[in-house]
């Protein structure tokens, strides 16, 4: 047990394992095919509580604001190798959002459906023509009294087939730069809003992944979230949590890979003996299972930041940076020391390759991880 965690996190970590082992990991090849989970998965994650911790109790949640359990729920689901259920982007991302800015109406209309998994929640930032960055964002909502006029269209967004709340970042005033972005809730049926195709990726395919667009839809004022023109401060202020998030599950990937290395140089054979006993398996394995602990040790300590509410974005982005890269390094070796078998999805090593590339890309690339600590270091 890692000294950051407690023994009641380990009791709650037994729960969703056992919930991992019974009620996905039987049927994740069945979703990896369909390209997306049933519905059903998320109202018997909600039952048992794995869904939106922080959401207060007078809103139907456990009012539980310690973000290792959503990074134990997050680690489990590495474990099993079961990268389709968005728990994470529904918990650790998007409803975070809903805690922190709504207001009480909002939250007793949006927030107990979350919490039991009826409500599926999205957000909807990268558009086809803007990734990393948000300035390029052109979806606008136009005011019009007691409702936005919202036009656009946005990608890559994960839940996005089951989303039934979406979190839009629209610009509601294109002179105010920065200041010019609103975040506005769509909801499922609203008049104009469409969801696109289930994206065909590379990798996670059991995660619904969706091209949105939004044509004359109107979104009543009670759905601007938060104050006009902040929606980019409040994006700014969630990103090191996200990015913490993201780490967390990367250097749970890794350990997963040296996992699955590791069995597989104990029971391979070659020349007559396990490929393990040979010195270039075992060296590399070494080297593996080292990188992955250091990893591991530099994200609790940005969990015990955040924890104390010092976890800043410089921090963050080493972590997401460092994390995400390694997951990518590994699981390359990992093929490797397969060999043949590496290459049949059929084995979990190949899976985990193919989900592993986007690690370095969603939550801002590698590329912008690396700007945003050299600017802190006065380059």
């Amino acid at each position: 047990m890692r000294d950051i965690f407690t023994a009641e996190h380990e009791d709650f970590r037994k729960t969703v394992r056992s919930f991992m082992e019974r009620e996905v990991m039987p049927f994740h090849d069945q979703w990896e095919k369909d390209g997306i989970v049933p519905r059903e998965l998320w109202t018997k994650a909600g039952e048992l509580g794995l869904l939106c911790f922080d959401v207060p109790e007078e809103f139907g949640g456990a009012g539980v604001d310690d973000f290792r359990y959503n990074v134990i729920v997050s680690e489990e689901q590495a474990r099993a190798g079961a990268n389709g259920p968005g728990f994470s982007v529904h918990s650790d991302i998007i409803v975070p959002y809903l805690s922190a800015i709504a207001n009480d109406e909002q939250k007793q209309r949006w927030l107990p459906g979350c919490v039991s998994g009826e409500i599926i929640t999205a957000i909807a930032m990268t558009e086809p023509g803007a990734g990393s960055d948000l300035q390029g964002v052109r979806t606008t909502a136009v005011d019009k009294g007691d409702h936005y006029v919202l036009n656009g269209s946005k990608t890559f967004i994960s839940n996005g087939i089951h989303s039934d709340l979406v979190i839009v970042v629209a610009r509601t005033n294109p002179d105010a730069g920065h200041l010019g972005f609103s975040l506005l809730v769509v909801e499922r049926g609203m008049e104009g809003f469409e969801r696109g195709r289930n994206l065909d990726k590379i990798g996670l395919h059991a995660q619904d992944t969706a091209e949105l667009s939004f044509t004359d839809v109107e979104v009543p004022k009670e759905n601007l979230l938060g104050e006009e023109g902040q929606g980019f401060i409040y994006l700014m202020q969630n990103l090191p949590q996200e990015r913490l998030i993201i780490a967390a599950q990367a250097a749970a990937a890794c350990s997963y890979i040296v996992d699955l290395c590791l069995e597989y140089a104990k029971t391979r054979e070659a020349f007559g003996k396990p490929i393990g006993k040979f010195q270039n398996t075992r060296f590399t394995i070494a080297e593996m299972a080292t990188e992955a602990k250091i990893t591991q040790v530099f994200v609790d300590d940005c969990l015990r930041k955040h924890l104390d509410g010092k976890l800043d974005s410089v921090d963050a982005s080493m972590a997401k940076y460092w994390a995400t890269e390694l997951q990518n390094k590994l699981v390359n070796q990992g093929v490797q020391i397969h060999g043949g078998y590496g290459y049949m999805l059929e084995y979990p090593i190949a899976r985990a390759y193919l989900d592993s590339r986007i690690s370095t890309i969603y939550g801002g690339t590698t590329e912008i991880q690396k700007e945003i600590i050299g600017r802190s270091l006065g380059l």
